[in-house]
């Protein structure tokens, strides 16, 4: 990962950005502390509708089932940590 000062990525901004267009992750520092990273453009991925959610968490809870525990025994086991 390439790291460089707020001035140098301000003055050299179309060269990081080469860089980030490479596919590397690009670090802005300022007094050598990161600020910011520059990283390449990836598309999000759809997000669900409630119902495909829903869907999907039935269709996992056929594949995993809780044995005998209780979803109530989870959260409060989660709790516990």
């Amino acid at each position: 990962m390439a790291e460089f000062g707020v001035y140098e990525a301000k003055t050299h901004l179309t060269k990081l950005l080469a860089l980030v267009e490479k596919g590397e992750e690009v670090t802005i520092t300022r007094h050598g502390v990161p600020v910011a990273r520059l990283v390449p453009y990836r598309e999000r991925e759809r997000r669900l509708t409630p119902q495909e959610a829903a869907e999907k968490l039935l269709e996992f809870r056929k594949k995993h089932p809780l044995k005998g525990i209780t979803t109530r025994e989870l959260i409060d086991a989660g709790r516990k940590r």
